[in-house]
């Protein structure tokens, strides 16, 4: 094989691979507009105590959307959303807001807050699950950019166990954190742009 023929095979390669992550931006499936309603443009909520899912890893999409569909985890806005949607339609969705890219974090912020959240997120070590970025992997949502609101509420909700659905371990690691404590990494996690 001639260098030139490695080298259009490793970008026929390339293309084979990243090829479905462009389609799945530029062709969103029939059923993504109906998360839109919820869940903002392109995965990107505007809506209180809602998530952006834009830039979410795609497993955790997946499981998420599994454990909704199942009814282990109680979302009373998505009853009846993905009743007896496949797994293959699922995994569409989950391609499509992965591809996708969070908006850019608010710019404004304040500084206490923002550093007690930063060394409290340290401390606490969120980024052993989340990664040091806090950008998520597998199973582990992304942290870095998403809502305020959402962040508070859902961390809230975890301590107080009432989460279901949800990774047991964070009820644990939230476990005697005070609701200050939660105000200042939501405000410090909402403002990265990673």
């Amino acid at each position: 094989m001639t260098r030139s023929s490695k080298w259009r095979a490793l970008a026929f390669l390339g293309v084979a691979i990243l090829a479905p992550l462009f389609s799945a931006a530029q062709n969103p499936p029939a059923r993504a507009n109906m998360c839109n309603a919820c869940h903002g443009p392109n995965g990107n909520a505007v809506l209180k105590d809602m998530p952006s899912i834009a830039g979410q890893p795609k497993v955790f999409i997946e499981n998420q959307l599994v454990l909704i569909r199942e009814g282990m985890r109680d979302i009373p806005q998505m009853k009846g959303v993905l009743d007896n949607v496949p797994d293959t339609e699922l995994t569409e969705l989950a391609n499509h807001y992965t591809s996708l890219k969070i908006a850019k974090p608010p710019a404004q912020k304040q500084t206490a807050l923002y550093d007690k959240g930063e060394t409290l997120s340290k401390e606490m070590r969120c980024g052993i699950c989340h990664l040091p970025t806090y950008v998520g992997r597998d199973q582990m949502p992304r942290l870095a950019g998403q809502r305020e609101d959402y962040l508070l509420y859902t961390m809230r909700a975890m301590k107080a166990n009432q989460a279901v659905g949800r990774d047991p371990i964070m009820i644990a690691s939230l476990y005697g954190i005070s609701d200050d404590d939660l105000k200042a990494i939501s405000h410090y996690l909402s403002r990265l742009n990673n």
